[in-house]
């Protein structure tokens, strides 16, 4: 079977896996699992704690220094309420396009790396192409550290770079943002609303907070943090959902309010939410005076996720160029599990077939040249 032909079964075949991200990807697991113990591809797991998912890993190759690890994510986003034209989870060619969810975003990738499995091993490289393909990536990339440190710590030598096959038209990604998601409750007293001056109204004090998180931003823009490769180009913090209240009249005890930062690489997210976390304190001291139960509690609703930045000289990038016969470099506003992978050690890059704009919507697509150049691009490496 030609290559290109194998590569769209494959992908019919992931595109049929309808694991969203938060559920088990075993039944996807299982088929790549499979498809390895055919070609006699040797495979590790890295399990979640409840066993109920599970990351991969795997070499084809010399057990020595300097190879590359080619990495995707194994889960996509709901179709619920979204309007397709072809079922979502049957992947359905038109005009040279295949429309399916995750074709793009990013089982296209997945598909490539897997049909190049018996080009690689007969090429025998002198470098070892690793695969790692995560889970839950679409809820925050929850899986990509332990991945990282699965890698680093079962093989004797070290892989020098990696690539993550998120759709990018085939062009070379640097840089990305970070990001963090999280959720902040205040908890006051309720009472009469004509008790405002007596009382500790979480609304009031959740909007001091908001009003604390659009300050820091325009601080650190007036400061003169931007990042000129980006669009915005600087770190944006948002307030995307607020909870609280049960009447006009009352004074509300609770609310709550989603937020995320979204980070410049020379940004630190920790550091602005220490930062808030001090504020936080500050105010919850002085509003104790009115009500010793006034509480403000932050958590995370999914961890920190580092940004990419990668040296547009390094020696990664000038190899994706050649051998993708792209002179360009790009950047994106999302986050993505390659900044975890640099900041494990590797050397790395986005690079995949698909274009972003089509990830998460209905009608997803990725096209048959995408898929082509990216087979082209695993054979040349």
């Amino acid at each position: 079977m030609k290559l290109l032909e194998s590569c769209v079964k494959i992908l019919k075949d992931l595109v049929a896996f309808d694991v969203l991200g938060g559920q088990s990807n075993l039944s996807i697991m299982d088929y790549i699992i499979e498809y390895l113990n055919d070609h006699k591809v040797e495979y590790y797991l890295v399990p979640s704690e409840d066993q109920s998912k599970t990351s991969l890993h795997c070499r084809i190759g010399p057990a020595v220094d300097g190879g590359i690890i080619l990495s995707g994510h194994t889960d996509v986003v709901s179709v619920e309420g979204q309007k397709w034209d072809t079922d979502p989870f049957v992947l359905t060619e038109k005009d040279g396009l295949l429309f399916g969810r995750g074709s793009c975003d990013m089982k296209g990738f997945l598909a490539c790396c897997l049909a190049s499995v018996p080009l690689l091993k007969a090429a025998e490289p002198k470098r070892p192409v690793y695969f790692a393909f995560s889970y839950d990536e679409e809820i925050g990339c929850l899986a990509g550290p332990a991945l990282v440190e699965a890698i680093k710590n079962h093989y004797n030598e070290k892989p020098r770079f990696a690539l993550i096959g998120e759709p990018s038209m085939m062009q070379t990604v640097i840089a990305h943002k970070g990001i963090c998601v999280l959720k902040t409750t205040v908890f006051g007293s309720a009472g009469h609303s004509s008790r405002i001056k007596q009382e500790v109204s979480a609304i009031h004090v959740a909007a001091k907070l908001i009003m604390w998180l659009e300050a820091k931003m325009d601080i650190l823009l007036k400061n003169g943090r931007v990042d000129d490769r980006f669009y915005p180009n600087h770190t944006s913090i948002h307030v995307g959902m607020i909870h609280g209240g049960i009447a006009p009249n009352v004074i509300a005890d609770q609310c709550s309010f989603q937020w995320d930062v979204r980070v410049i690489p020379q940004d630190d997210i920790n550091e602005i939410v220490e930062e808030f976390g001090v504020y936080c304190n500050g105010l919850v001291d002085e509003l104790m005076q009115k009500f010793a139960g006034t509480k403000i509690v932050t958590t995370e609703y999914h961890p920190p996720v580092p940004p990419l930045s990668t040296n547009e000289d390094s020696g990664l990038v000038k190899m994706i160029n050649a051998i993708t016969g792209s002179s360009k470099v790009q950047t994106v506003a999302y986050a993505a599990e390659a900044g975890q992978f640099s900041e494990g050690g590797f050397e790395t890059v986005i690079c995949g077939p698909g274009d972003i704009a089509q990830a998460h919507r209905a009608n997803e697509f990725v096209a048959i040249e995408q898929l082509e150049n990216c087979l082209d691009m695993i054979a040349r490496l």
